[in-house]
C-alpha cells in the first residue's frame, strides 16, 4: 500500500471520527467502499453526513465550500503539501435535473436511505462505517492480489454462469479465487468489512454477481445525468462486469441523450475507457448500447467492412481495432490510446473491391483529416491532436522501413514520441497478419542509434550560406536539407564538406 493512499485513507477515517465525536452519522461513500469491497486501491475517500456544510466549515481548519450549494464540502489535511482532499458531502436528494446533467439544486435529507437513492449505480450507493471496519486501521496487504483477485472472480462468475470450466486452467484459477476469498478474512479485506456496511439497494448482491445496475428506475437515472451511461459502461468493463438488461435496454433507448453533455466530459470517459486496460470490452458496450454510433460514428461505421484476408485474416475494420483496443496496457498515454482507436478510422470512405483485392486508396490521408476533426469536436488540446494526426498519419511507414535511405529512417526516427509509433505498429501486427520483422528492424536500429545520429548538429546554417554568397530565400530551405541529407548519410563531415557539396549542387 504507498504512503499516498494510506494518507487519504487516514484523512477520511479522522474526518469521520470528528463527525462521530460530534455526534454527527459520517460513513465512507460511493466508489471508494466499492473498491474496498473489491479488494482494489481507492483513488480517493468520499464521506457522507448528516452534517450541514455551515458544520463541517466549522469543524475543520482548512475547508474548500467550492460546492457548498449542493451540499459538497472539500476537506483538506491540516499539512498543506499533502496534496489530497477529501469529499464530504451533506445527506441530499437531488432536486429536478434541467439540463442532464447538473441537478438544479439539493434537498438536505436526515437519513443515508435517502441519500444513496440519488446515486447511479448499485455498486456505487454502499456505505461503510470504516471505524467498525478497520478497528486497527487500514492493514497492510489489503490490496495484495486485487488483479489476481479481480480476475479470479471474474472466473468464478463465468463458472456459476455456465455450470461448467473451459479447461483445467480455469478450473485451477477459480480454485485460486476461492484462496484469495480466503485470505482476504486474513489481512482486513472484503469478507471482514461486509458487516460494516448498509446497503439499502442491493450493491453487494450486484458486487458479488458481476452486475452493473442503475438504482431504481434506470430511465430516470439517465435522464437525470445523461454522463452515467458512459460511466456505466465504463464500469462495466474495468470490473468484468455486466450491464443487467433493464440498465441496457434504457442505454439503449436514451443513447442519444448523450449529444447534450459537453465534449469535454464525453472525451474524458472514452479516454478513461481506452487506458484502464479494458479498452476493448468498454467499446464492445458502447457498440451493443447504442452509444458508440452516438459518441463516434466514424467508428461505428468500421463495423462490416471487409478487408483483404491475407493481410488481415482476423476480420472487418471493427474486428481489427477492437483487437488493437485490446492489447493497451492500463496507463498508456491517451495518445497512444486514440491513435490506436482511429489508426484506420479512414478505411470505410475509402473501401474499393478491385479486381485483385479489397482495397483503401489514401485511407491515411483521409483518415488524417477525420482524425483531426475528431480531435478538434472533443476539445483536445493542439499537442494531443498533433501526436494522435501523426500516429495516423505515419502507421503504415513501417513497412517501408528496411528500404529507406538513412537521412529517410533518422528523419523517422524523429518523430515526436517515436515509442508510440513503436507500440502502434506492433499492436497492429498483432492483430492482423502477426508478421514483426518491420517492427523489429525499426525497434534494433531505433534503438541502438544514439540520439547525435539521429539529429546532428547541422554542419551549415543560413549564416554560412549567406557568407558564402547565397542570397538568402525559399531555396535556402532546400539547400539545408540537401546537406543534412548527405550528413545524415555519412556523405559529408565537415563545413568544408557542406559548403563544396552546396557549391556543387547550388552554383552562384
Amino acid at each position: 500500500m504507498a504512503m499516498a493512499e494510506a494518507n487519504q485513507f487516514e484523512a477520511a477515517l479522522q474526518i469521520v471520527k470528528t463527525l462521530h465525536s460530534k455526534g454527527y452519522e459520517a460513513y465512507f461513500a460511493g466508489g471508494c467502499v466499492r473498491d474496498l469491497l473489491l479488494g482494489r486501491e481507492p483513488a480517493d475517500y468520499d464521506v457522507a453526513t448528516n452534517a450541514t456544510p455551515e458544520v463541517v466549515l466549522d469543524l475543520f481548519p482548512r475547508t474548500f465550500a467550492v460546492g457548498a450549494h449542493f451540499g459538497v464540502v472539500l476537506v483538506a489535511p491540516e499539512a498543506e503539501d499533502a496534496g489530497f482532499v477529501t469529499e464530504v458531502a451533506t445527506f441530499r436528494s437531488d432536486l429536478a435535473y434541467s439540463d442532464g446533467r447538473h441537478p438544479d439544486g439539493v434537498r438536505y435529507t436526515k437519513t443515508p436511505k435517502e441519500d444513496v437513492k440519488r446515486r447511479d449505480f448499485t455498486i456505487n450507493g454502499l456505505l461503510l462505517d470504516p471505524q467498525k471496519a478497520f478497528p486497527q486501521g487500514l492493514k497492510a496487504g489489503l490490496f495484495a492480489g486485487a488483479d489476481l483477485r479481480a480476475e479470479a472472480s471474474t472466473l468464478q462468475r463465468e463458472i456459476r454462469k455456465n455450470g461448467t470450466t473451459a479447461d483445467l486452467a480455469t478450473a485451477q484459477a477459480a480454485k485460486g479465487a476461492a484462496s484469495f476469498a480466503q485470505d482476504d478474512k486474513a489481512v482486513g479485506g472484503r469478507t471482514d468489512i461486509r458487516a460494516a456496511v448498509l446497503d439499502y439497494v442491493g450493491g453487494l448482491a450486484d458486487l458479488d454477481a458481476g452486475v452493473v445496475r442503475a438504482i431504481g428506475r434506470a430511465e430516470t437515472r439517465f435522464e437525470e445525468d445523461h454522463l452515467r451511461m458512459l460511466r456505466g459502461v465504463r464500469f462495466a468493463a474495468r470490473f468484468g462486469f455486466e450491464l443487467e438488461a433493464e440498465t441496457k435496454r434504457a442505454m439503449r433507448s436514451l443513447a442519444s441523450r448523450i449529444d447534450a453533455v459537453s465534449r469535454e466530459r464525453v472525451r474524458d470517459e472514452l479516454t478513461r475507457m481506452l487506458t484502464e486496460g479494458h479498452a476493448r470490452r468498454a467499446f464492445e458496450l458502447l457498440d451493443e448500447t447504442g452509444l458508440l454510433n452516438e459518441v463516434l460514428p466514424d467508428v461505428a461505421r468500421m463495423k462490416g467492412v471487409e478487408q483483404p484476408p491475407q493481410f488481415h485474416p482476423e476480420g472487418d475494420v471493427w474486428v481489427h481495432t477492437l483487437m488493437l483496443l485490446e492489447q493497451l496496457e492500463p496507463g498508456c498515454s491517451m495518445t497512444l490510446a486514440w491513435g490506436a482507436l482511429l489508426h484506420d478510422v479512414g478505411k470505410p470512405p475509402t473501401f474499393r473491391r478491385a479486381p485483385d483485392r479489397i482495397r483503401f486508396d489514401n485511407h491515411v490521408d483521409v483518415g488524417v483529416v477525420m482524425g483531426a476533426e475528431i480531435c478538434w469536436k472533443f476539445r483536445f488540446s493542439n499537442e494531443e491532436t498533433r501526436q494522435v494526426v501523426a500516429l495516423i498519419e505515419n502507421h503504415m511507414r513501417f513497412m517501408n522501413a528496411q528500404r529507406m535511405k538513412a537521412s529517410t529512417l533518422k528523419r523517422f526516427f524523429r518523430l515526436d514520441h517515436f515509442e508510440e509509433h513503436l507500440a502502434l505498429h506492433r499492436m497492429d501486427c498483432l492483430a492482423g497478419s502477426g508478421y514483426l520483422e518491420h517492427w523489429e528492424f525499426v525497434r534494433q536500429r531505433w534503438r541502438s542509434m544514439p540520439e547525435e545520429a539521429v539529429k546532428p548538429r547541422p554542419l551549415i546554417t543560413g549564416r554560412e550560406l549567406i557568407a558564402a554568397g547565397y542570397t538568402p530565400g525559399a531555396r535556402f530551405r532546400e539547400i539545408l536539407d540537401t546537406a543534412e541529407d548527405a550528413q545524415l548519410e555519412g556523405i559529408i563531415a565537415t563545413a568544408e564538406d557542406a559548403l563544396k557539396l552546396v557549391r556543387e549542387r547550388f552554383p552562384l
